[in-house]
């Protein structure tokens, strides 16, 4: 499932863009913009609607790539790194004081054609260490952090020692990770590195399990030495969930005492099953949202926040989890018109107090 999910994902927001009514832009703002706040975009679409390109510029401070950095873009072979996608990002975001961040390094989804020709582990490390060393130091002191490792715990874990089943760790072993990390960080230094992970928020065996198996990971990673700089929580929320405020901040003030960062580079909110009226499930979008970042900056402030997308047709929630009554889902700060939403106000609320 999770597979299917994460394709759809790095091709979604693309296809919606070309359905998109073009309507007036929002006046670009400096002093609107939200500080750490940032969201996933697409050039594409960024180019295609200008409304997305004045809501990114006026809200945010910072963007993610939705599919210009990933493999099947990067690779469209074993030897050739095609960067235009994501230079044409980076350059969008230098033109309008915006950071940049780096999704994703190592998955197990989404690879292209030609890794399926990887069947031993020589050939895999190769393969695995000059993309990261290359992309990363094409990119060196242009992008402020990288999601090294995305997704490494299971679906499901049955152990907190578990890890999801991958290319990598198939040919390489659990120690793909290590190496990883120690391949970027040559290669660029200064930038922040993460390991990048989702499902962690929520109340449940499963969500208690993942958390146990993330903390694992990161565990091992620190005691090896590797250089491992935040945990990335992906957050994408479950609206018909409750949130396990207990949990996730006694998870977050463990990791910020192993000296890590925690930012959260995914936010969104599934209102699948969440009532009809659009006040309603706006509002309790919002709250899902106001609890998860509450449990998160318990002890401390977030510097870094980022959506999913910014507006609601440029979500992939809509194909993923379309709901039974066929309503537009709503689960992003600004609405299908780029008005924000009660969500957007909570962003307000936990960026302005990281500033």
């Amino acid at each position: 499932m999770m597979i299917n999910r994460r394709e759809l994902i790095a091709g979604s927001l693309a296809a919606v863009a070309s359905t998109a009514v073009k309507g007036a832009p929002l006046a670009a703002d400096a002093h609107s913009r939200r500080d750490g706040y940032g969201a996933a975009a697409t050039l594409a679409d960024l180019q295609s609607d200008v409304r997305l390109k004045n809501a990114i510029t006026r809200y945010c401070t910072q963007i993610v790539p939705v599919y210009e950095l990933k493999w099947p873009t990067l690779r469209p072979d074993p030897h050739t790194f095609a960067f235009e996608k994501a230079d044409g990002l980076l350059d969008f975001a230098q033109k309008n004081g915006l950071t940049m961040r780096g999704h994703n390094l190592v998955w197990y989804a989404d690879l292209p054609d030609w890794t399926k020709q990887i069947k031993d582990a020589a050939t895999a490390e190769r393969a695995l260490r000059d993309h990261i060393a290359t992309v990363v130091a094409y990119y060196r002191g242009k992008l402020i952090s990288w999601d090294v490792v995305n997704e490494a715990v299971p679906e499901f874990p049955k152990h907190p020692t578990e890890r999801r089943e991958s290319l990598w760790l198939n040919l390489l072993g659990p120690d793909y990770m290590r190496m990883a990390f120690r391949t970027a960080a040559a290669a660029d230094p200064d930038v922040q590195l993460v390991i990048n992970d989702y499902d962690i928020e929520s109340v449940g065996p499963r969500f208690a399990a993942r958390r146990a198996a993330l903390r694992n990971i990161v565990s091992d990673l620190l005691d090896t030495g590797t250089p491992l700089h935040a945990v990335g929580l992906q957050s994408h929320l479950h609206g018909e969930l409750d949130i396990d405020t207990d949990g996730l901040a006694k998870c977050v003030a463990e990791f910020r005492s192993w000296g890590l960062d925690v930012i959260v580079t995914e936010l969104d909110v599934d209102d699948k099953q969440l009532p009809g009226p659009e006040a309603e499930r706006d509002a309790i979008v919002a709250k899902k949202v106001d609890q998860v970042l509450s449990a998160i900056t318990s002890e401390a402030p977030l510097r870094s926040i980022l959506t999913w997308g910014i507006a609601d047709q440029y979500s992939w929630i809509d194909q993923m989890f379309p709901r039974p009554d066929h309503l537009p889902n709503r689960p992003l700060p600004l609405d299908r018109d780029f008005r924000p939403k009660p969500f957007m106000d909570v962003i307000t609320k936990f960026t302005r107090e990281a500033t």
